[in-house]
């Protein structure tokens, strides 16, 4: 039989963080169990979210005693405005006023789920280090939990985890028995990452180091430092995808780093490639990248220098695919996905210019680069229209709402190191050097495509692509006046071509 998920949510303690008058409906709630999370907003009614909807839980609006219930009856927040109830999961976000005084809370229901790893349990033995890579609420934190329990528990290694915002063992002193065996560490302060890993290793002499959402350069170099220690590492990392890694110049060096390098003439002519290319600099940090697609399906790149390396030349990766079928039971394929080469895909010849969403960097500077190099490429206003978003590394730390939008919507971010022209030239060298082949044939199926349809044809079914090149394909679709959709579960996901209503 296969083996069943066991779901722990402490439920109980939730609801009594609550004033009465928003537990109690929601406690009536028949999905209570699918419970997301509570928003409660200053002069707002309350609201409940669930997977697919959205409640008012009270006709009345959010009172300062009602947010004062609530803070008196979990532990302070920290650096982050976060904070949590002692021996659970549940994690409460706070939003403040320009005077710092909280104004609005989000609670959101944490759960330990166990079984979940049944997908990956095979790579987790190899005592190879592992990245987890997936949208916000996909289940990353969830899987790592599982996967520090797993370890300790089950292969009696010593797992320490280092624990930023306690999202991973829950808050308090004393962890969540999610945990299992595995040692906990706490940090100070979100800037304290890295330091904290680095004490881990020094200090307690662990076989495997656990760490949720490695985001800075400062806790990249950490990574490396362990990895090279011979510590298994496993973690999550900002980004959807491993090409949303590579474009990442803050965390590329967890899949070895991204250099352009420029060939001599005859070593070009050999390759058949341009002279300025991208190759990989040094050995990966992590040797198996994990994306998790939806939470009982991901794609495996069980060799992260050789898929890298495939990405770069602008050949097609094809990761396993591992999903959990009806019948529970885990099945195993190779995924008929391209990945496409880092940077402005449909570039030069037949392709349109990459639109360009500068955030934090200098305009005039960058069109300035543009015009020297003559790159084809132009500049946006609009998230939705952009396929690139460019922005600084002060701003990518931070995290404005632009940025994590575009980490949802699995848009390639390309970090500047500093906001100067230089960088900026650096910046469209790099994405001219990537080869566009993979890209070009599928928006030439696409194109193909709009013609049959043009001429007559009722619809046309498009091969299986990643969701970045099925954008440019609804994009080309839009630019032809058709319509277009997306069907099936990735990585087989596909597009549709056909005509729109009259």
């Amino acid at each position: 039989m296969p083996e069943m998920k066991q779901i722990v949510d402490d439920l109980d303690a939730f609801l009594a963080a609550l004033p009465p008058r928003i537990s109690q409906p929601l406690a009536q709630d028949t999905e209570i169990r699918d419970l997301l999370e509570v928003v409660m907003d200053l002069g707002r009614p309350p609201e409940a979210r669930f997977p697919y909807r959205e409640v008012v839980l009270s006709p009345g609006e959010v009172t300062e005693e009602d947010i004062g219930f609530v803070t008196s009856r979990i532990s302070p927040f920290s650096g982050d405005n976060r904070a949590g109830i002692e021996r659970t999961l549940h994690r409460i976000s706070a939003v403040r006023n320009r005077q710092g005084k909280v104004v609005g809370l989000t609670l959101r229901v944490g759960r330990a789920v166990f079984g979940t790893i049944r997908i990956i349990a095979d790579l987790i033995q190899t005592g190879k280090g592992l990245l987890l890579l997936g949208r916000p609420g996909v289940g990353k934190t969830t899987m790592l939990r599982e996967v520090a329990r797993v370890l300790a528990d089950d292969f009696k290694k010593r797992v320490v985890i280092v624990d930023t915002s306690n999202e991973i063992a829950g808050d308090g002193d004393i962890p969540h028995p999610a945990i299992g065996h595995a040692r906990r560490m706490q940090v100070p302060a979100p800037t304290l990452q890295h330091a904290v890993m680095i004490e881990a290793v020094e200090n307690h002499m662990p076989e495997v180091i656990v760490i949720d959402e490695i985001g800075t350069e400062l806790e990249a170099q950490a990574a490396r430092t362990i990895a090279e220690r011979g510590v298994q590492l496993v973690a999550t990392a900002h980004g959807n995808t491993l090409d949303n890694l590579i474009l990442n110049p803050i965390l590329a060096d967890l899949v070895g780093g991204i250099e352009s390098v420029t060939l001599g003439d005859e070593e070009a002519r050999r390759r058949g490639t341009q002279k300025s290319i991208l190759e990989r600099k040094a050995p990966p940090t992590f040797d198996i990248v994990v994306e998790i697609q939806e939470r009982d399906r991901v794609a495996v790149h069980p060799n992260v220098g050789e898929a890298v390396d495939a990405i770069l030349r602008g050949k097609k990766v094809s990761p396993e695919a591992r999903y959990i079928d009806e019948k529970g039971e885990m099945r195993r394929e190779r995924a008929p996905v391209s990945h496409p080469a880092p940077g402005p895909w449909p570039i030069g010849g037949k392709g349109k210019p990459l639109r360009l969403l500068p955030y934090g960097v200098s305009r005039s500077r960058l069109e300035q680069a543009i015009r020297e190099r003559r790159s084809p490429v132009s500049l946006e206003e609009d998230l939705e229209k952009a396929d690139l978003l460019v922005t600084s590394k002060a701003h990518y730390r931070r995290k404005p709402p632009v940025v994590k939008e575009a980490e949802e919507k699995g848009l390639p971010i390309y970090v500047l190191k500093s906001n100067n022209t230089y960088q900026m030239r650096q910046f469209l060298s790099a994405i001219s050097a990537a080869e566009v082949g993979p890209v070009e044939m599928a928006l030439k199926e696409a194109e193909e495509a709009a013609q049959k349809v043009l001429g007559g044809e009722r619809e046309v079914e498009l091969s299986p692509q990643s969701s970045y090149i099925r954008r440019l394909q609804h994009q080309l679709a839009e630019r032809y006046g058709l319509a277009s959709s997306s069907s099936g579960q990735e990585p087989l996901r596909r597009v549709h071509i056909f005509q729109g209503a009259a």
